[in-house]
């Protein structure tokens, strides 16, 4: 034990070195008030690639984020090198509050939910008519996912020259989403574009298919041509498409204000996550029949309010349908 005089001072005292280094802790954070604001482009194993001004920087996620990830969309702080020159690096250091998330589940036994685009506008559903043939239900669930995260959905329906597009735009007639419909062989013309063209004009738009029904072609076409992606084709004997498209990126339109984000084909669409009493905000005009509705009402049973509502002339009982069928999505494959 060490005895010090009566008078001892700071030269007598020894601190034992912190093994773990000298440095205090603290939980305080840098705020990053200087830090410039960028949009996220793609993520590719852990590097993010921004767009900063205008500017396409590489960044990484800092560590004081944890284990929040990153999506194609979010709108996120930056610091660090932002020039954007070969072999510089910088970090994302916040990720801001998201206005809407487009999220599903591998299966609806799933429990682990993917964000898998933050901020868009819209949801384009990529259905080909014919080659490979319509998945309605698939459709179903993607509108339902649409509607949960804050998306307006729009039909894009392809490969109008295989086959009519009549009895896929009855089927979602009561749904009043926005739709075009598109061939292989006027596609080309400008016409068909001008109209998807006028959908997305200055909005964020996220596309999402099934795999073979032409999604990237259409996305290719309207993108500048430097930023088009590569497509593949379909199986002549199964109508599956082979998957081109293997991570998300978001794209500017061509010629007009916009961002397109194409997705990877997708072969299910898990709703897990779906709250279902979120889907009936999609319907303003059933909404409020819901008020008498029992505690926890599926809107599909013996004493929902619904069918009083309806009855009663307060909507069209076809929209009671609509609702209803999306709500069993949650509840079906979606090959059924």
């Amino acid at each position: 034990m060490r005895r010090y005089g009566k008078n001892p001072d700071e030269d007598d005292i020894r601190v034992r070195p912190n093994r773990k280094g000298n440095r205090p802790r603290t939980h305080i954070r840098p705020k990053h008030e200087d830090a410039s604001e960028g949009m996220i482009l793609t993520v590719d194993r852990g590097r993010l690639t921004v767009l900063v001004d205008d500017r396409i920087v590489l960044a990484m996620k800092a560590r004081e984020l944890g284990r929040k990830a990153a999506v194609v969309g979010d709108r996120v702080a930056v610091v660090g090198d932002l020039s954007g020159k070969k072999d510089t690096l910088a970090r994302v250091v916040r990720i801001e509050e998201r206005a809407s998330v487009l999220r599903r589940t591998a299966d609806d036994d799933d429990p682990y939910e993917r964000v898998v685009v933050a901020n868009a506008d819209q949801l384009a559903i990529v259905t080909a008519l014919a080659d490979p043939e319509p998945r309605p239900r698939l459709i179903d669930r993607c509108v339902v996912a649409a509607y949960d995260g804050g998306l307006e959905p729009i039909l894009v329906l392809t490969k109008s020259d295989l086959a009519p597009a009549d009895k896929i735009l009855e089927t979602y007639a009561t749904l009043d989403i926005p739709y075009v419909v598109t061939s292989r062989e006027e596609f080309t013309d400008g016409a068909e574009l001008a109209q998807v063209h006028a959908l997305l004009d200055g909005r964020v738009t996220a596309f999402v298919g099934h795999s073979g029904v032409g999604k990237t072609t259409l996305v290719n076409a309207l993108v500048p041509p430097e930023r088009r992606r590569t497509t593949g084709h379909v199986n002549a004997v199964t109508g599956r498409g082979r998957h081109t498209t293997t991570s998300a990126l978001a794209l500017p339109l061509a010629g007009v204000g916009g961002w397109v984000i194409d997705t990877p084909g997708v072969r299910s669409f898990g709703l897990n996550h779906v709250d279902p009493s979120r889907v009936i905000l999609a319907f303003p005009d059933l909404e409020p029949g819901t008020v008498d509705c029992p505690r926890g009402c599926s809107h599909d049973e013996k004493d929902c309010a619904l069918d009083a509502w309806v009855a009663a002339g307060h909507a069209d009982p076809q929209r009671l349908y609509s609702l209803r069928r999306l709500l069993a999505t949650r509840e079906r494959r979606d090959g059924d």
